[in-house]
């Protein structure tokens, strides 16, 4: 029960770190900039992606056509010569101005990931301060397997992979701190 609790209270702080981070302290927002002519891109992407929603890379080569040096040759060419472009892709619009479905996947994202993490951490009867460490560790895990990748492959900016490493680490120092205090503050009533 205290592994569960623990998850929860979590995952309530790192849900209002992030509404801090992004919307107070603008760390979800470096290296993403408004479009030029934004009316002139949305025009056209209908008929440039067509209606199957998805993640589009451009220019693109088919993977089926990956052992084909004439086409990797093309492409080759194409990417060196091209803008390049990570696009994810929705051909139906979404008011994102009611986000209260985005709000509660995030909250359920914060809970689920916190349980994880209270659970890695109430696993032994560690300190306060190796508590604190899995936490900080299981970030940097996490960040280097997933944005590391994304920057390296998918050309996402260094700026907002950077912030993404300092929302995390933060957010996780703090909600790895009120998880260990609460699961050590567990283990000490039971003792």
């Amino acid at each position: 029960m205290r592994v569960l609790v623990a998850g929860i209270i979590g995952g309530i702080v790192l849900f209002f770190w992030g509404f801090i981070a992004h919307m107070l302290l603008g760390l979800g927002n470096p290296g993403i900039h408004q479009p030029v002519h934004e009316d002139v891109v949305l025009s056209v992407l209908h008929d440039g992606l067509g209606t199957q929603p998805g993640v589009y890379i451009l220019p693109s080569l088919d993977p089926n056509r990956m052992n084909d040096p004439a086409a990797r040759a093309a492409y080759g060419a194409k990417a060196a010569a091209s803008p390049y472009a990570w696009v994810v892709y929705e051909p139906q619009g979404i008011d994102m101005t009611h986000m209260v479905p985005q709000l509660v996947r995030e909250w359920a994202s914060d809970t689920l990931s916190a349980l994880v993490l209270a659970c890695l951490m109430g696993m032994a009867a560690f300190g306060f301060t190796k508590r604190l460490g899995i936490a900080v560790l299981a970030t940097l895990f996490a960040w280097l397997s997933v944005m590391i990748p994304y920057w390296n492959w998918y050309r996402f900016p260094t700026a907002l992979v950077l912030a993404e490493l300092v929302e995390q680490v933060i957010g996780w120092l703090l909600a790895g701190a009120v998880m260990a205090w609460w699961l050590g503050r567990g283990e000490a009533k039971a003792g």
